[in-house]
């Protein structure tokens, strides 16, 4: 059977049932995101009236209509529980009729296509604000293959589905075993001042061999330098080598972060001069312990309150160094440090396996349009 042509107004239809009975409350409202997540709503739902609000049931689509440009904030229902979205937003699902011969799932990987985004960005109108209506939704068109087609390249993308969600559960278990280790260490282990576990070290890139600039982010991250390098003495950049931290002062109690960062890869890296490089000078800690303890919410609400009062809130490096954690046996240390190493190889694997799923999408949709046409 070759593949059939719809128009998405023949397959889809709104919901409209709101939550006028209060059954749902703030906890369960929800939101998208452009890259096709429902999350919980961002909203300050303070005071907000929820009886207009639309319920959602397993397997409906939500979506915005307001456009960001390139891109349609949407979301699909894969769970078996309801939530409720804002009545500003758009909820849908295939008609019963139709079931037989889309899958939901099918649809779902037909939305996280940039061409599809594309299409409908186009079909967007408006001014200051873009907006894609259900009208717009309708009137676009979808290629459609046999429901055996259509499940068999679902069943592909489920199974990636299936790892990155064991990987996410696995990430929040060994969380809340880190969390538990370092509550203990609170509350048993001595308190020792970081400048007597670390010492700052200025080695500078004199003979311009490293051209890697990188700078670190909020989320204690290296990441490349967005700054304009054009022009620039790279000479006089810090070298950040494997096992020392990157630190900058700066603008700690604007973005409630101390941002500190251990760099741990095998080739050195540069970093602007404004930074700290710092590296441990004491056998009885771990930089991975370090880094775990400054890792912390906590951590970083002190790092606030401590910082100073200048416009940049900034913590200065000795003010840093001030600073006490508590400091158990290099055994418990090592312990726990294999737990955040555990923790941070399945966020990179569950990274990755997003990352994949992205571009998956309009593969498996390719594949079975091509399987179809056979």
């Amino acid at each position: 059977m070759r593949n059939e042509k719809y128009k998405l107004g023949e397959l889809l239809e709104q919901t409209f049932v709101t939550n006028s009975n209060l059954e749902f409350g703030i906890n369960d409202v929800r939101g998208m995101t452009i890259t096709k997540q429902i999350i919980p709503t961002k909203a300050n739902m303070k005071n907000t009236e929820l009886s207009k609000f639309i319920i959602v049931q397993p397997y409906d689509f939500i979506y915005n209509p307001r456009t960001h440009g390139k891109k349609i904030g949407l979301g699909y229902n894969d769970t078996d529980e309801s939530f409720i979205i804002s009545w500003n937003n758009i909820a849908f699902h295939i008609k019963p009729k139709v079931k037989k011969i889309i899958l939901p799932d099918y649809l779902f990987l037909y939305f996280n296509r940039a061409e599809w985004d594309r299409e409908a960005c186009y079909r967007s109108w408006g001014s200051s604000t873009e907006v894609f209506s259900w009208d717009d939704m309708c009137d676009m068109e979808i290629d459609l293959p046999s429901v055996s087609i259509q499940k068999k390249y679902v069943d592909v993308c489920n199974a990636m589905i299936t790892n990155q969600r064991t990987s996410e559960r696995k990430f929040k278990d060994l969380n809340t075993v880190i969390n538990a280790n370092i509550e203990e260490f609170k509350h048993t282990a001595p308190r020792v001042a970081v400048g007597t576990l670390l010492e700052e070290v200025d080695v500078r890139n004199k003979d311009g061999k490293i051209n890697n600039v990188q700078g670190i982010n909020i989320n204690k991250e290296f990441m490349p330098s967005v700054a304009n390098l054009s022009g620039t003495d790279l000479t006089k950049y810090k070298v950040v080598s494997k096992n020392q931290f990157a630190y900058s002062a700066m603008q700690t109690g604007r973005d409630e972060c101390i941002r500190i960062a251990l760099f741990q890869e095998n080739r050195p890296v540069i970093i602007s001069p404004a930074y700290s490089v710092l590296q441990v000078n004491d056998d009885s800690a771990l930089a991975e312990y370090i880094m775990l303890w400054f890792s912390r919410k906590e951590s970083d609400r002190y790092g606030w309150f401590i910082s100073d009062s200048s416009i940049r809130a900034s913590l200065e490096l000795q003010r840093f160094f001030e600073i006490e954690l508590p400091l158990p046996p290099l055994p418990k240390q090592e312990a726990v440090v294999n737990f955040y190493k555990a923790r941070h190889l399945i966020q990179r694997n569950a990274e990755k396996m997003g990352d994949m799923l992205k571009d998956i999408c309009p593969v498996l949709v390719k594949g079975a349009l091509g399987e179809g046409e056979q």
